[in-house]
């Protein structure tokens, strides 16, 4: 039986908690992208963090031993802009960071500032800088018609402290404000996940990630299928209870190599 890594024509791979945690790559996440990268299989970096450009993303990653291009990176960021484009959105308030914010402008967008009166849309995403006026000028303007997006939903993100407040939190506040339900462009919805497998030219694609709610949940919505690391969020406790179970099963990266990771019942 072939290993995991033979199976797929390509790998779409969660960040935080999956390849690396904080500032710290995660045990046997290098050596196992950099042995996909020898098998000619295509790779790409997946991520909801919305706050970091795909140049960002790329530059960390290097500097963590990861073998990365830019052009590999799919963010929720681009993800949003691409789809708010499309529809010929063209201004926006967001709570977000440079990586929303660069996205945006870059396919059209006005980014707005300060307290407009309108704004097409609301845009939330991952900002550790948000304070209580920001909040309620983007509660004001869903509430005079705005369309409110979320990059995603993640409520919390991983770090070596402790999990912190992701842009699913911060979309909530606006939520439960407003009562107006979101557009979400990041994981577990179908933009991201499509988005990335046509970054990777197509194939039979395995998702592999560290969350149930994000990374496993999105993939069984396409029928695709997934691998869960337990190096980030969920452990093998949160799995037992889960109602959306993975295909596969890893304590991390190395489980790529193996014929029967685990598989999920």
């Amino acid at each position: 039986m072939a290993v995991l890594a033979e199976r797929y024509a390509c790998f779409l791979l969660d960040l935080d908690g999956t390849l690396y945690l904080g500032e710290e790559a995660l045990p046997n996440a290098v050596e196992a992208v950099a042995k996909l990268r020898d098998l000619g299989k295509a790779v790409v970096f997946m991520t909801n963090n919305s706050a970091r450009t795909g140049q960002d993303v790329a530059e960390k990653l290097r500097g963590l031993g990861f073998a990365a291009d830019p052009g590999e990176v799919v963010t929720s960021a681009s993800v949003t802009a691409s789809m708010l484009a499309g529809r010929g959105t063209r201004s926006a308030f967001v709570v977000g960071g440079r990586g929303i914010r660069d996205a945006l402008s870059e396919v059209g967008v006005e980014v707005l500032t300060g307290e407009p009166a309108r704004a097409d849309c609301v845009v939330i995403g991952l900002d550790t800088e948000v304070d209580y006026p920001m909040f309620r000028t983007a509660c004001l303007l869903v509430e005079k018609g705005a369309a409110l997006v979320g990059t995603n939903r993640d409520a919390a993100f991983p770090t070596p402290t402790g999990s912190w407040p992701g842009a699913g939190a911060l979309l909530a506040v606006v939520v439960t404000t407003t009562g107006v339900e979101p557009e979400v462009a990041g994981k577990p919805e179908a933009p991201i996940f499509l988005a990335s497998l046509d970054r990777a030219g197509g194939g039979i694609p395995l998702v592999v990630g560290d969350r149930l709610d994000t990374d496993i949940q999105g993939a069984g919505r396409l029928g695709w299928d997934s691998l869960l690391v337990l190096t980030g969020i969920a452990d093998r406790a949160s799995l037992e209870v889960a109602a959306v179970k993975p295909t596969f099963v890893g304590d991390d990266l190395a489980a790529l190599f193996e014929e029967a990771p685990n598989a999920a019942g």
